[in-house]
């Protein structure tokens, strides 16, 4: 056996009964991961049309009517024509109520299933989405906020999970990378119904924030009936219903070795009292401390700065309202399709291989991004034609590569490497983080924008280089390796191996 100590994560590892594992892809598991993965739609929905609806005229003359003046003001700084915190709070209020509700959802995910909590997410976010759409005041369209923050917490933190344990080990990485294609649907569908929503006035805005009721209904429905995963059954004492199910969606009856894997995953998990302390132990140093900076790092990457406020991003740099749409538009659909590249490739080229790849493209790209701006776009001037063609041309080859990279992958791994007994508050962790630090750049950001000016670019390039470090150095190879038997992987990883305790090893 080798012992994998690559000093760049790579290398085999004893994978126990791995080799033992039977069953395919059945039709059982892809409808339920499909209509789990329909969550995703709900957070990608929201990403591409909180941006959209702040661009449009009518929504900012009702709710922020000192911003619809300050665009309207000839000779204003390009950079800081929509700096202005209260359209930051309503972009950025539904992620800091997610970040508590996903810390709440653990114990509700473990105690009572992946399902519930899908549920619990849907009627939240279906609720929201009705205050939203008839809001009248900036009250009634924060608590809407608030709610469909509810429910991203609760979805977010459940349907990784809920993919991650109805997978087959070889086919997991593109069977839970359907909630990023839900996500990028929902961004692409998003930036659409912007484009279309905004020449029906003056209640267009209204539309496009109500439209996001479609997809709750459907994964909230959709949850009643998918089954719970055989993990979480067996966790909470259904061995015989565990077995079962485990047979029906493996479709086949030989699955002793996996069965036996959750079994004692599950007694370790049911030994356990307090997840949020246990994963603070050395033992889980090297879980935790992915929970924390795989999700901060795909923020971190810049993307949701592009979707967030691509079109008014695109309007400072002098496009027409909408040309800007259109432009926003376009990245969505590059977004969307680019997911699939990493379904196609996951489990094949591995974890690593598209993470550092489209980390290194990431960073040429805003670098070139940042240059072009620098030189050619002033502080109150536009963009020439052929210029911000050249831009645009340019973030959609960046959005491409966090298609394939960490967009899928930034979910992906931390869902795949908790063992059960820490999975539910490592998830928790996971998405808390991812909300924290959206909350924090969605807050942020116009104001970077206005400090920064172009090196806007240049500062998320800095730490796009430092995650493909970090992935190159310290993330192991997951490709291939069974869910409950990841911690395997990580005793034997060159650098893990000498955090992790004795008796861990």
């Amino acid at each position: 056996m080798e012992d994998g100590s690559s000093p760049t994560g790579g290398g085999t590892v004893d994978k126990g009964r791995a080799e033992q594992y039977k069953g395919r892809v059945t039709v059982h598991v892809i409808i339920a991961c499909i209509v789990a993965a329909t969550g995703g739609s709900l957070f990608g929905y929201d990403v591409g049309i909180s941006g959209g609806v702040a661009s449009m005229d009518d929504f900012l003359q009702n709710f922020f009517p000192a911003v619809y003046k300050h665009k309207l003001e000839a000779h204003e700084n390009n950079y800081c024509k929509y700096n202005n915190q209260g359209i930051s709070a309503f972009t950025s209020t539904l992620y800091i109520s997610g970040l508590v509700a996903s810390i709440i959802a653990a114990p509700i995910t473990r105690r009572y299933g992946r399902r519930t909590s899908i549920i619990i997410g849907g009627i939240n976010f279906l609720i929201g989405s009705a205050l939203n759409a008839a809001a009248v005041d900036l009250e009634m369209l924060i608590i809407g906020r608030v709610l469909q923050g509810v429910g991203i917490g609760f979805g977010n933190q459940a349907i990784p999970l809920y993919l991650s344990e109805m997978a087959p080990t070889h086919f997991r990485g593109g069977l839970n990378m359907m909630f990023q294609v839900a996500t990028t649907f929902g961004i692409f569908t998003a930036n659409m119904i912007n484009y279309g929503t905004q020449q029906i006035q003056p209640w267009g805005w209204r539309l496009a924030l109500g439209l996001a009721a479609i997809p709750t209904l459907l994964m909230t429905i959709g949850g009643i009936f998918i089954p719970e995963t055989p993990n979480s059954l067996i966790e909470r004492g259904s061995k015989e219903q565990g077995r079962k199910l485990l047979e029906k969606i493996r479709g086949t009856n030989e699955v002793d070795a996996e069965f036996q894997d959750m079994l004692d995953a599950g007694e370790l998990a049911n030994s356990i009292k307090h997840p949020y302390y246990n994963i603070l132990k050395r033992r889980y140093r090297p879980e935790l401390v992915m929970a924390i900076c795989m999700p901060a790092f795909q923020i971190l990457t810049g993307i949701n700065s592009i979707l967030f406020y691509a079109p008014m991003l695109f309007q400072s740099m002098g496009f027409g309202r909408q040309a800007s749409l259109y432009s926003s538009a376009l990245t969505g659909v590059v977004l969307a399709g680019s997911t699939f590249i990493s379904i196609a490739t996951v489990d094949r080229l591995g974890r690593r291989p598209l993470l550092i790849s489209g980390g290194i493209q990431m960073i040429v790209c805003q670098v070139s991004a940042a240059i072009i701006l620098g030189i050619k776009f002033g502080e109150n001037q536009e963009l020439s034609k052929s210029y911000s063609i050249s831009v645009v041309i340019i973030l959609s080859l960046f959005v491409l590569a966090f298609g394939w990279s960490w967009g899928p992958l930034g979910w992906t791994v931390p869902s795949e490497i908790f063992p059960l007994e820490i999975r539910s508050a490592g998830q928790s962790i996971t998405v808390a983080v991812n909300l924290l630090f959206t909350f924090i750049i969605a807050q942020a950001f116009l104001s970077l924008l206005c400090f920064f000016k172009y090196g806007i670019f240049l500062f998320f390039a800095g730490w796009t280089a430092l995650m493909t470090l970090f992935v190159f150095l310290f993330l192991p190879e997951t490709k291939g390796i069974p869910i409950e038997e990841m911690s395997i992987l990580l005793r034997k990883h060159w650098f893990w191996k000498m955090v992790l305790p004795d008796d861990a090893v």
